[in-house]
């Protein structure tokens, strides 16, 4: 596992037991995203908002390492890439602490908490409430801090009560799987579905891959293989899963024929008007 020395803005190796504590960043890409090759050669760097501020965040919560999507991993390879896609719901799940960065959101920690999710507000309509990755990301880590634009506290999962209802209301997800009291197995393979009914990724094929910890499968990548993908996570789920949810899917009768079923391109197309 690669992470970033948060002190010395420098990337480190790890393996298996000698990973350290380590905070990691939930975020939505914008243009200009630092990347791995920006931070593997030695030299100044420009300053950047976003990271910058997930150091010093980690830092001050007693952390000296962070790891973040853009610059952990050289998706230059495809090994490595596959590999990464495959953890990464572990790697959320480990981390000491998640942090969500919204960087379309004003909204702090004195906006009253039945505020949030009210519709008009930049909070609910953040774009993070509606990508493909972060549903891992909100529902892994044990615990998550959102953060606004100018890394100012907005809210934190962990805590019970208010916040989570405001976090069911916008993501359709039940408290029970956000405060964590609820397995992710004991949830139907329909239900988890619906949670990413209405979220979007850039490529066609992520919208497959960034379930895969949701649905704890493990898949090849094969960027270029479009609609494919989804195909393909639905095989490995009724191979590996005994939950006739699956089947049910967007049908209104049992005697779909399988094909049928897998037709579906999208998690969307599997919800029941």
């Amino acid at each position: 596992m690669r992470l970033l020395n948060a002190r010395t803005k420098t990337l480190e190796e790890f393996f298996d037991d000698n990973i350290p504590r380590y905070a990691i960043l939930s975020h939505t890409w914008g243009p200009n995203e630092p990347t791995y090759r920006d931070f593997a050669a030695p030299g100044n760097r420009d300053a950047n908002v976003k990271i910058d501020g997930c150091c010093e965040r980690a830092l001050l919560d007693g952390y000296e390492y962070v790891w973040i999507d853009t610059i952990c991993i050289d998706k230059s390879s495809s090994a490595e890439l596959s590999e990464a896609i495959n953890s990464m719901y572990t790697w959320y799940e480990s981390a000491g602490v998640c942090y969500a960065y919204l960087s379309d959101v004003s909204s702090d920690h004195d906006t009253p908490v039945a505020q949030l999710a009210h519709p008009d507000t930049d909070f609910r309509r953040s774009k993070w409430f509606t990508r493909g990755w972060t549903l891992q990301e909100l529902i892994a880590p044990r615990k998550v801090v959102f953060y606004n634009f100018r890394w100012l506290r907005i809210m934190e999962k962990r805590t019970r009560g208010n916040w989570h209802s405001v976090l069911e209301k916008i993501t359709g997800i039940p408290c029970e799987v956000l405060d964590g009291s609820a397995s992710l197995t004991k949830i139907t393979v329909a239900a988890r579905m619906t949670w990413a009914a209405n979220r979007r990724t850039t490529r066609k094929e992520d919208i497959a891959y960034c379930l895969l910890g949701i649905f704890k499968i493990n898949m090849s990548m094969l960027y270029g293989e479009g609609d494919r993908a989804f195909t393909r996570l639905q095989e490995e789920i009724i191979r590996t899963s005994d939950d006739e949810s699956i089947f049910a899917w967007g049908f209104k009768n049992g005697n779909t024929p399988l094909v049928h079923i897998l037709e579906a391109k999208t998690p969307c197309q599997h919800i029941i008007p």
